[in-house]
């Protein structure tokens, strides 16, 4: 038996500028997020993104075919109202930075980390002043608290839109650096995920791919990118 799906109950899907920014309009009603709050966004370019997931439903209305829309339900219902909480959660990935930890063998991995990640820790040290220390194997290694004060600062300075964007980038590549990266234009997100990667790279060159592991990799990095799009949009009022 298949499982029910709402259907499409709208023919025109627009979007209209209002106070605090844009908001998308099916059939000239405004949407609103599953709180039954007005969905409205920031940006025209944001607004813009989520009108075509509800334009791009045929039958069936599908909610994993819609990233953009989920990310405004989540920063209206959920990050506007516990902003600081999730700001501090996603700080936190500062003192355990998946750049700072290295492997101890092989050789080549070694260099490999050392190659293409000292680079991003050499850009958060002269364009945001933070000093990372980097250790080799898995036990914690303490981070500078005045370096963890700036990273909690920039964090803390995004609105609820950004940061529900943000998250993204953050938690499913381990790294606060790369998604400020991200953030800052330093890298795309192609270029990020794949550093954020760069362990499971050299393994799968090693001893091969596991088709599952690969199906749920892609996943990832589609939402990845999908987070560099909608954090982007965010910016461009």
């Amino acid at each position: 038996m298949s499982e029910w799906k709402a259907k499409r109950f709208w023919t025109d899907v627009t979007v209209d500028e209002v106070d605090g920014g844009a908001q998308v309009l099916l059939d000239g009603r405004p949407v609103r997020t599953p709180a039954k709050a007005p969905l409205i966004v920031p940006t025209r370019a944001f607004a813009e993104m989520i009108a075509a997931e509800w334009e791009a439903q045929v039958e069936g209305i599908d909610p994993t075919s819609m990233p953009a829309t989920r990310t405004a339900n989540a920063a209206i219902d959920k990050v506007r109202v516990q902003r600081a909480e999730v700001a501090a959660m996603l700080a936190e990935y500062g003192g355990s930075d998946l750049l700072c930890y290295r492997a101890e063998r092989p050789d080549a991995l070694v260099l490999r980390q050392a190659e293409r990640w000292d680079p991003l820790l050499e850009w958060a040290r002269d364009a945001l002043g933070v000093r990372l220390t980097t250790a080799v194997g898995v036990m914690p290694v303490a981070q500078d608290p005045a370096a963890l004060d700036v990273l909690t600062n920039r964090v803390s300075a995004l609105d609820p839109f950004s940061l529900s964007a943000f998250h993204d980038l953050v938690s499913l590549s381990g790294s606060l650096i790369l998604a400020l990266a991200v953030a800052d234009r330093r890298l795309t997100g192609a270029e990020a995920w794949a550093l954020s990667r760069l362990d499971e790279d050299f393994q799968i060159e090693q001893w091969g791919a596991d088709e599952e592991a690969a199906e749920h990799s892609a996943i990832k990095r589609t939402a990845f990118l999908d987070a560099e799009r909608f954090f982007h949009a965010l910016a461009h009022v």
